[in-house]
């Protein structure tokens, strides 16, 4: 039984971390009927909505359609390297990071080592991975904790843009200076016509759902609506679908939620907390974010700020960094381990290398530019 705790926690660590906080703080603050007002259902309600609607699309073999309709048109490995990067970049403002890394950086790994340039998989999966990052803070849905903030501070999308595109366009003009660095050896198309999308029905289906969610982060529908006509639907015709979210995920939300509560109704914690919280939201929220990850660190900083812009640039600048500082970035990793000739060593020194690059400059951005 032990052992199996401990592989669970070394499995889900930041889900670990929010249950046992979130036990911890119940103990102070008994359980009662408030604990009902402690989550934020309407998040929760677009992440899991999000996540199936993701998830058909992927089943549905649109990604997969759009990388071979692209992958025709290339002939040389740094405009493959470049194309391969993007697709994390764009593709990750509307599918989240984790997912545009899950779909594409297996498609990567094949590519680069039936063509023989395992000699640069390090480097396009280091730059596909801060792309999806990057390229997933352009948006209210591209990354959870954006999801979270946008609701949270009641957030109206001509603001969220006004602050998060000049670091959004300065994170791509970069990205391209990187992908500058891959030689234009040239690189023979396959010739294979491309797949078509099998599961039409299914995807205009999702495609609806998509739009449906898109409309209750506009605020134009309730998220009841947006949650009840998802569900429904999806149990109609892809019922399979259900079990796919990612409920750990939802979870640790849940609890994170639960202990932020807590916190809140502990009068000298929270003073304490807002003290040392307010006016550094920006410099905290990449501090955090390289320990807990950027996920709870906005949870967590969120209870106690009310600038949220600042807060919403350090969380979403702060999943540069170290591996945990975005748990998409754990995700690439895993992927790359797994590979024929990793050398895990040499990928945490491009990662590290990378990664300061790209968060030295966004800092120094931001702290221009507001």
């Amino acid at each position: 039984m032990l052992e199996k705790c401990i592989g669970f926690v070394k499995k889900e660590p930041v889900l670990s971390v929010s249950v046992i906080l979130a036990a911890i703080s119940s103990f102070i603050i008994l359980p009662s009927e408030k604990y009902m007002r402690y989550p934020d259902y309407r998040v929760l309600s677009l992440l899991f909505c999000l996540m199936l609607v993701v998830a058909g699309l992927k089943d549905a073999g649109v990604f997969e359609y759009m990388a071979q309709a692209l992958l025709q048109k290339v002939d040389s490995l740094r405009k493959l390297v470049v194309l391969l990067v993007f697709l994390c970049f764009f593709t990750s403002m509307f599918i989240t990071n984790d997912v545009a890394l899950l779909t594409f950086v297996p498609f990567t790994i094949m590519l680069f080592e039936m063509g023989g340039f395992q000699k640069y998989i390090i480097r396009t999966i280091v730059l596909q991975t801060i792309a999806a990052n990057l390229g997933s803070m352009s948006t209210p849905v591209g990354n959870p904790q954006n999801i979270y903030l946008y609701s949270h501070f009641h957030m109206s999308s001509a603001e969220f843009f006004k602050y998060m595109m000049p670091l959004s366009v300065a994170s791509a003009l970069l990205l391209i200076v990187c992908t500058m660095t891959v030689p234009k050896t040239a690189v023979k198309s396959s010739g294979e016509k491309t797949e078509k999308i099998e599961k039409k029905s299914i995807c205009m289906v999702y495609m609806g759902l998509f739009a449906i969610c898109i409309l209750c982060v506009l605020r134009m529908i309730s998220f009841e609506w947006m949650l009840l006509i998802t569900v429904v639907i999806v149990l109609i015709t892809d019922r399979k679908r259900l079990a796919e979210a990612d409920y750990k995920l939802l979870f640790t939300f849940l609890f994170f939620f639960i202990f932020i509560g807590n916190l809140k109704n502990m009068e000298s914690i929270r003073e304490a907390l807002m003290k040392i919280i307010d006016g550094h939201e920006l410099i905290l929220g990449i501090g955090f974010s390289q320990i807990i990850s950027n996920v709870p660190a906005a949870i967590l900083m969120s209870g106690f700020t009310h600038d949220a812009v600042s807060l919403l640039q350090g969380v979403n600048i702060g999943g540069l960094g170290t591996l945990i500082a975005s748990l998409a970035s754990v995700i690439s990793y895993q992927l790359y381990a797994k590979t024929d000739g990793k050398n895990r060593g040499r990928y945490m020194l491009e990662f590290s290398l990378y990664n300061l690059l790209f968060l030295s400059v966004l800092i120094l951005i931001t702290l221009i530019l507001y």
